[in-house]
This record gives structure tokens, sequence and C-alpha cells, in this order.
């Protein structure tokens, strides 16, 4: 089944932890694991380990339900001799236009085949806009930080498409506006960073109102060819190109100023932080893209080296005794800024989804610098994020040049999207968990209950790209007690539809339709259909998206008691067993591996936030929630591969028993990669071995891992941190913390020669599964 599940996401980008649902809201409620679809918008379809076809791309309109909006699609009942075709989802009898008059049985359209039940569609006549990319300096940084920073955005400016526009923001103790239009000096306009702005005063100051430069008025003639497309009203193409040019016409300007850029003047004293005004520098940013651009795929592209301490957005006080804020500080609600930046940065999401631009940032501190605060702006615009130690780390380089890369691996960043759900009349939208804007769009679909972004079946998403995916959460109609008419048998569809700009440039529209069925849910048959169409990776990923979103926005939410209560009713309702015996317990093949899924979510950084920042949490549950089901299924439980002069490499169990002196593990935790040498093999190694002719084989031993590791990092975004290291080793941790403790200081019996023990009070799997056990057979 999960082979299945796979090819149908391979097919339409779409995982469903159910795929029957019981048609009615009582047995409903009894499946403890919510209806839910996990949508990637702009899934590319195919690929090399997949039979799926690439997604077709149709070069003419589509045709749309005039009820509902639904888009005609392969589930869709037609009259060829009528040339009339009926929506599945409103029942709506709707005529095929002029141009479609030639079709029949044996001539059909595109869109009808069943094959296409995922399709694009290119719309004629839409422009391609050029993307703009303003990027944002911290200069409160030591000068070898500066020197990293400003070399890779060098080099990330090689690899910016020639047609985009770019634009350059500095901020340190001040925000630094550069004109790169004006190339005989340099030049720039300085905002004061404790100071707040407002959008007029951002405007005025810069020239870009129609009183301080002249700009179009209404009934003026036609502007003069070099006129930007999407300028804002009131604003001249002259003085948009002050500010935002062409990359391929301000390359040697842009270089100009990175190269002689200083660390900010600002002096402080050493007991102090440096002032630092990220809040005003976002406001001015989002400011000048307003004015110049409404409308139009741009990103901000923030680099932020420390935390926020004058203007707007500040998190911390600029004296170095106070703390910046830990997650024990905002249970106790200690914290005198976090709340005020919140609401700053709320704000500031809002103008930014209204502008359809995009919020990235990449934060490269030792300590936090306001990510938990800026969560908010990032998620709700779609925007990017890299958290890292230094900007020369590679997690920093490499990342930002996945940005801008092309070719099989590229991000393919597209622009202004706007993603529609559609559903049959029996089911209701609850909302979407995902990186994505509510646009209150209401209507008969819409739920009482709403989850994430809900009372909506329409959201913005400003910035997608091939792997950003949305959980969208369904309720079964209350009053649809009987399930679906016989009208349509024993099936219901739902439809997404995602309009954007491509990366391209030109706008399309990609449709999505998917069929399913109801099932009795009350009887032996409908239990057994249930149980069979149970995607356990789906629902590990939609329960992992709903707990971290219940963490951040319910008070006193205890997820690791919420994921034990569900697993437990879930084992209840459909495990096999005898009243009261534990040891007649069995799940099915399909739901086996679920609570082994929920053991590790238990432990994971995204339920645990023990030894972890606001900062830190906050990033990994961004991530978690753009992810597909596969990526987010490696950070809910990392993959272990073992190497061995014995046999090739295999999979190995994610427990500490599968350590042994001559074996070199690979994980694979998403976030890091580590390398893990066994005591002999760490030895063998330092004693050169590898480097004698006579031991090529413990040469390709020991290159066998790298090289796989590298694979999975040259493929991933965020590029992940690799690790490596030997066995009792200090970062041996990034390995030990990660594995199933079944062999504890504290157990009865040691390890097995060369093997290891973990120093942890937490409870193994196996005593996890009795417990479950042992709870689910009671009454």
């Amino acid at each position: 089944m999960a082979e299945f599940f796979a090819e149908v996401e391979a097919a339409t980008g779409v995982r469903m932890p159910w795929n029957a649902w019981p048609n009615t809201q009582i047995e409903a409620a009894k499946c403890a694991v919510p209806f839910a679809a996990v949508v990637t918008p702009l899934h590319h379809g195919g690929g090399a380990d997949s039979t799926a076809p690439p997604v077709n791309v149709l070069p003419y309109p589509p045709l749309r339900c005039k009820t509902c909006r639904a888009v005609l699609n392969p589930f869709c009942r037609v009259d060829f001799d009528a040339k009339i075709w009926i929506c599945p989802f409103c029942y709506q009898r709707c005529h095929f236009p002029s141009h479609y008059a030639s079709i029949s049985l044996n001539n059909q359209p595109g869109e009808l085949y069943p094959q296409c039940a995922s399709v694009e569609y290119k719309m004629a006549g839409e422009a391609g806009l050029p993307p703009v990319f303003l990027f944002l300096l911290d200069t409160c940084l030591i000068e070898e930080e500066l020197g990293y920073l400003k070399a890779s955005l060098s080099q990330a400016l090689t690899l910016v498409p020639e047609n985009s526009l770019v634009g350059l923001i500095t901020f340190g103790a001040q925000v630094h506006v550069h004109e790169l239009g004006f190339s005989e000096c340099p030049k720039s306009y300085i905002f004061r960073g404790a100071k707040d702005v407002t959008k007029e005063q951002i405007l005025e100051q810069l020239g870009l109102t129609n009183r301080a430069a002249g700009g179009l008025q209404r009934g003026a003639p036609p502007p003069p060819v070099g006129v930007i497309a999407g300028i804002g009203e009131g604003i001249s193409a002259s003085s948009v190109n002050r500010f935002l040019l062409p990359a391929s016409d301000c390359e040697f300007t842009l270089n100009t100023l990175l190269d002689e850029l200083q660390k900010d003047a600002w002096p402080f004293p050493s007991d102090q932080r440096a002032a630092r005004c990220t809040g005003t520098a976002l406001t001015v940013a989002t400011g000048l893209l307003g004015a110049c651009v409404p409308g139009t795929g741009a990103r901000i592209m923030a680099f932020v080296g420390g935390p926020c301490t004058v203007g707007s957005g500040t998190i911390v006080s600029k004296e170095l005794s106070d703390p910046i804020r830990s997650h024990k500080d905002i249970d106790k609600d200690t914290v005198p800024f976090y709340h005020k930046a919140v609401k700053f940065y709320e704000g500031l999401a809002k103008q930014l989804v209204t502008q359809g631009h995009v919020l990235d940032v990449f934060a490269s501190a030792l300590d936090q610098v306001g990510v938990a605060e800026m969560k908010v702006a990032i998620e709700k615009t779609g925007g990017l994020v890299v958290l890292s130690e230094s900007f020369g780390h590679p997690v920093f380089k490499d990342s930002l040049k996945r940005v801008f890369e092309t070719g099989d691996h590229a991000l393919q960043l597209s622009f202004n999207g706007i993603f529609e759900v559609s559903c049959s009349k029996e089911i209701k939208v609850q909302g979407v968990i995902g990186p994505c804007a509510s646009l209150e769009k209401k209507g008969t679909s819409c739920s009482d209950t709403a989850i994430g972004q809900g009372n909506t079946t329409a959201w913005k998403l400003s910035g997608l790209d091939r792997s950003t995916t949305l959980a969208v959460f369904y309720d079964i109609n209350p009053s649809s007690q009987s399930g679906p008419t016989t009208a349509i048998g024993q099936q219901f569809f739902l439809q997404f539809l995602t309009f954007y700009q491509h990366y391209e440039g030109d706008m399309r529209l990609r449709a999505t339709t998917i069929t399913r069925k109801w099932v009795e849910a009350g009887t032996p048959g409908g239990v057994e259909e249930l149980v069979g169409s149970f995607d356990q990776e789906a629902a590990a990923v939609v329960m992992a998206r709903l707990a971290s979103h219940k963490m951040e926005t319910e008070d006193g939410f205890d997820a690791t008691r919420w994921l034990d209560r569900s697993l437990i009713r879930l084992a209840s309702k459909f495990g096999d067993y005898r009243k009261d015996d534990a040891h007649s317990f069995n799940f099915a093949p399909n739901i086996a591996i679920f609570p082994q899924f929920m053991f590790n979510l238990r432990r994971s950084q995204f339920v645990q936030v023990f030894n972890n920042s606001p900062d830190e949490t906050a990033y990994f549950r961004m991530v978690l929630h753009r992810e597909t089901v596969t990526n987010s299924l490696v950070m809910i439980q990392p993959s272990l591969l073992s190497y061995s002069f014995n046999s090739p490499p295999e999979p190995a169990l994610l427990d500490v028993a599968s350590i042994a002196a001559d074996r070199i593990l690979l994980l694979d935790a998403y976030f890091s990669v580590v390398v893990f040498h066994g005591m002999t093999i760490a030895q063998w190694r330092n004693a050169g071995y590898h480097k004698h002719e006579e031991h090529t084989a413990f040469a390709q031993l020991l290159q066998a891992p790298q090289d796989d590791a590298q694979a999975i990092i040259k493929e991933r975004f965020p590029v992940p941190r690799l690790v490596v290291c030997d066995q009792y080793g200090s970062q041996a941790r990034f390995l030990l913390a990660k594995l199933n403790p079944s062999a504890t200081y504290n157990s009865a019996n040691g390890p097995a020669p060369g093997g290891d023990i973990i120093f942890t009070d937490d409870v193994s799997l196996q005593v996890f599964m009795e417990h479950l056990k042992r709870l689910a057979v009671q009454n």
C-alpha cells in the first residue's frame, strides 16, 4: 500500500491519511486521526524514480462551472451529443463553448483524460513579469562574518536571473536605502532605526510620491518604453529604477557597494548589544516594494546576524545582562518585548500579503535573532527560512546558492499564488496549516470548526516552490448522516486550484481533482475498508502539523498527552484483540508502523522544546509546515543506513542496538546528516590503513557513506548540517539523541560487544508499545 500511495502522490501531489471516509459524522469522530489532504500544489510529477508522467500543460484557459467555479475534470459526467458537462460538486449542467463543438467520445479535450487528474493551464495573454529580489543586509557584524556575507552575496548575484530586478538595503543603527540608478558615486537614503516610520513617510523621503517625484498622473499619456509593468499608481519608471534595476544593469554597481560596505560604525559600550533596527529596515523594505512593484512577484531577502534592539520588532534590550527570552520565559509571560514584536510582525505580514510579496530570512548567529517573532510574517507570505551558526557555514552558503540555481533540484521559486478548494456537498473545509494566508472567502463549504487558517475556501500563497505543501483539514457534514446521495454512487470529490506566476514569468492555473469513496464504518466490512485505506505516513505528518500548531495557539496544551490519547483511541478502534488481553493485540500492516512514528514524534524537536531556543523551535516547525510528506517523515523519524564489510549498505533499525564497532552508520535527520564511525573503524582510519593499496576495500567503505551523504545534501533545502563523528566522541550525541534507547545506563543487560548505551530516562519503543497495547484493550 505504501508504494500505491507514493504513486498517487507522484501523479497528483496529494496524500491523505484516510483514503476512504466514513459516511456519518459519528463514525468519523471515532477515527482519532483527522480527515485531511496533504497537497503539494506545484508537484512536478514523474521523476526518475516514478512511473507517473509529468504534469501536462494545456495552452488554453480552463472551463469553470458557472455556479461553484470548479474546473472541468475527468470525473465530470459528459453528454457529448448535447455538448453538456455536469459538475460533480454542485451538479450544475454546463454547456461547452463553441470552440469545443468537435468533441466526441473519441475526440476528448486533454482535461477529460483519466491521467489528467492533475493538469496545468497556461493563461494566454498574461504578461510575464520579472521577479524582484530586494536584499536586506545586517551590518552589525564582526568583520569576519561581514566578509563571509559579502562573498556569498557576490556569488548569488551571478546566479540571479538577468531579467530580474534587484535592490539593496543595509541596516545597523540606521537604515540605508541604496540608490542603484545613481552610478556616479554611492548614494543612499537614511532612516533613523529607533523611530517608527509610516508608509507615507517612507515614500516622501525616498521621493516616490507624486509631489516629490512628479510621477504619472491620471489621464497622462502612456509611459515610455522601459517602464516596469506593475509599478505603483502615480510612480514613474525612472523613480522605480533608482532603487530597483535589472540584475544585468547593476551588477557592477552592486559589487562595488558590497566591496566598500563596512561594519556599522555606530558606537556601543562593551557591556551592551549593538543597536540593530531589523524591524524598521523590514518596514522600509516593505514600503519601498509596495510603492514600486505592488502585485508583482517580489522577495525581501533579509540576512540577519543578531537580535533587534531598537525600533519596531525589538526582542531584547541593549543591556547584555538581560538575556534573550527562552521557552520558560514565554510560558511564564515574563517577556517584556515578545508580544509587542509579534504584533508588529503580524501587521507587517498583513501588508506583505496584500502586496503579494515574500519575506525570506537567513539568520546566522550563535545566539537568537528573533525568528520566533518573525515566524508569522515568514509563514504567511510563504517565505524561506535558514538558520545557521555563521555566514561562513556551508548550511548558509549552500542554501543561498540553492535558491537561485537551476537544474533537476532547483527550487523553482514561483509567486503570487492563490489556492482554492472545492469539495462535495457532504464535506466542509476546516482550514489549512501551511505557508499561506486566509483570503476570507466564506461560503457554504466552510466548517464551523476552524483549524489553522480557517473560515475560508481560498488562501494567498505569496511565495511557493515545487516542495511547498499545505495540509487541508475537512469535516464530515453533520447534516449528512446517511452518507452521499445515490445520484453520485459512493464517491466524493475534492479539487485544488492554484493560480500562480510561474518561475518563467507567465501566469498558470494548476487544477488537481481527486475522488475517494464513502464506507459504512459501522459494519465490520466498513472498518476493514477504512483500515485498508489508511496511509500511516501521511497520518503521521498530519498529526505532527496539528500538534505543533496546537502547541503554538492553545495555552497549556500538552502535546504528548494529546498524541498518546489519539493513538490509544486509534488502537482501540482498529486493533485486532481480545478484550483485556494485551498479548492478543495486533495491528493491520497498514497501521503497524504508525505507533512507531508517534513514538518518535513525541521525542522530536517539534514536541520537546527542552534544550532548543524559541528561534530553533520556530525554525523546525516552519520547515515541517511547508515540506512534502516524504521530507516531513524524515524529520519525524530519521532514516538510518548501515555500512560494513559483510554486506552492501542496508537500512538499519533506528535503535542503539544498531551501533557496532566495525560498522559505519549514516543518519539522515533532515536538518543534519550524520556519518558515525564505530570504534574499530575509527581506529583503523586514524592509523591510516585506508591509504594503503592493500586496503582499498576499507577506503571504499569509508567513502561510501560520504558520497551518499553528499547526494542527500545536494537535493535538500535548507541544506542540512554534515556531522562526521566517531563512537564515544563528543559529536556522537547527534546520532544518540535520535535512537531508540533500548539499552540505557540502568538496563539489566549491558550492550553487545562493541555496542553502546544511551544515558537517558526515556522509555524505549518496546515499553511504549506494551503500555499502548495494555491501554487499548481495556474497556
